[in-house]
């Protein structure tokens, strides 16, 4: 049987096509080829359309159904990946009313933070296991205070996922790993969180209808099955945000597996056993995609918002005519250390690890007689390995201490370079495998349809394709420890 997943990303829609038996990809498409439009009305929003999401989402599916690798008729589940955070909101007719407020959007801050004092910040973290800070309840927050006219219009509140989900089969729903990630979830109750609700005064009759993560969510409709080239029935068997799939296409699972992503956004996510939180809510605590009441099985998630976008950024903005090829080896050409020069890559929005803090994108120490462009690109790389590093040592804090961390060889684990100057910030190895949240989602619906018996069927023929191992740790230390100490002294500004 064939397995669809679906990858509802920031920059595009990637979707792949597995054969459950091999568990190997037979195709794969990403629409559109250019990124998507972020709309930023004011500084720090981010914005995008649901409607564009389902449009490219589509397009993506014909795009690859077209490449007569497969018959399409053959696909027997589908699973849904999505960037996380983002706020979808309907109205009786599932007609979106306002554009998504996405993940990187800082808005909702303040609400978040009112929230956090109201509840109590003791209550919050042991309840919640997080602050409410800028995530999606704070988001629809934001909504009520700024638009109330929509907000008496919302019909069900939705992430991303939820609202693909919609759209291929007429159902809403969420789970309770969605609803996690939007801080309404109470840990300690298992249940909607009812002091979420009391504060930001939200009905419990907009959340969607609650289905375990790995189970039907509803079936493909005739109309979308007509338009798309798929069978009427077929059930969307899996949802999950981008960095628990990511996860989960990384074989972790477990309590004490790690994986990490490089991405617009950079990420390390642990599994724990155990309902941990951070003191200050640096790092996130979601339920896992197999959380369960009888089985925690929670993700520590440290989000740095501004990584693979400053790097793209320079891509854009410095380096004309050049491929990504083209500058790491121009950046391989530089020291260790970039000869002194540092960038903090905090540009896209308000960072969790810095107490949501928006400090913005940094050069220091430039010679105009020494550093030239391939130091800006060196120095973006290590500044990128070093934000993971300070992140990293917030959750060793917590304790997540991870003798290997695993990541897909993609975004920027495609570079050589950034990938020593990770594992040697860090201390700790890496393992590298080829894959993707696409193949990831569509796995999950192979174990959320029942195609496989257990999460361990699904992955028997998972192998890492490269070992990146620490041995330059003494040349990148210092480096290290000289770039923490112009983080703090912005930190202290």
């Amino acid at each position: 049987m064939l397995l669809l997943g679906i990858d509802i990303g920031t920059s595009s829609i990637k979707v792949s096509v597995v054969d459950s038996q091999s568990q190997k990809s037979l195709a794969a498409a990403q629409y559109p080829d250019e990124e998507s439009k972020i709309t930023a009305l004011q500084p720090g929003w981010a914005e995008q359309s649901p409607e564009m999401w389902w449009e490219h989402a589509q397009q993506a599916i014909l795009k690859v159904n077209a490449s007569g690798t497969y018959n399409p008729q053959d696909i027997g589940a589908i699973g849904i990946a999505y960037q996380m955070h983002g706020l979808v909101i309907v109205d009786q007719n599932q007609q979106v009313l306002r554009d998504s407020i996405i993940w990187c959007d800082s808005r909702a801050v303040p609400y978040g933070t009112g929230a956090f004092d109201h509840i109590g910040h003791e209550k919050s973290l042991s309840r919640l296991l997080n602050s409410p800070g800028n995530f999606t309840a704070a988001k629809l927050a934001w909504v009520k205070d700024k638009e109330p006219q929509t907000f008496q219009k919302i019909h069900k509140v939705m992430l991303p996922g939820d609202f693909i989900s919609m759209k291929l089969t007429g159902e809403i729903t969420t789970s309770a790993s969605a609803l996690s990630e939007g801080i309404f979830w109470d840990f300690q109750k298992d249940e909607v969180s009812q002091d979420v609700l009391d504060y930001f005064g939200f009905s419990h009759n907009i959340i969607p209808d609650i289905r375990p993560l790995f189970s039907s969510h509803g079936e493909v409709t005739a109309a979308v099955a007509e338009k798309l080239n798929l069978k009427k029935g077929i059930p969307v068997a899996y949802k999950s945000g981008d960095q628990p799939n990511n996860a989960l296409s990384l074989n972790v699972l477990n309590p004490g597996e790690v994986a990490a992503t490089a991405g617009t956004s950079g990420v390390i996510y642990g599994v724990s056993d155990q309902l941990v939180h951070d003191s200050q809510s640096r790092v996130n605590t979601f339920a896992h995609v197999n959380y369960a009441t009888n089985q925690k099985r929670v993700g520590v998630l440290l989000c740095i918002n501004g990584t693979g976008i400053l790097n793209s950024w320079s891509k854009n903005n410095l380096a004309a005519g050049q491929s990504y090829h083209d500058m790491n080896a121009k950046a391989s050409e530089i020291n260790i250390g970039s000869d002194g020069l540092r960038i903090m890559p905090f540009g896209n929005g308000a960072e969790r690890i810095l107490n949501n803090k928006i400090i913005g994108t940094h050069f220091h120490n430039i010679d105009l007689n020494l550093h030239t462009q391939a130091h800006i690109f060196r120095a973006i790389q290590e500044g990128i390995a070093f934000s993971f590093r300070y992140g990293l040592d917030i959750m060793r804090e917590n304790g997540m201490n991870p003798k290997v961390i695993r990541a897909g060889k993609a975004n920027l684990f495609q570079s050589k370079l950034f990938a020593e100057a990770f594992v040697n910030a860090t201390h700790v190895p890496v393992e590298l495998y080829q894959n993707d949240g696409s193949v990831g989602a569509a796995l999950g619906a192979g174990i959320g349809a029942g195609i496989f018996d257990s999460p361990e069927e699904a992955f028997q023929y998972f192998e890492p394709v490269e070992l990146v191992e620490p041995t330059l740790i003494d040349q990148y230390e210092p480096a290290y420890q000289n770039w923490k100490t112009f983080l703090e002294k912005h930190l202290q500004n």
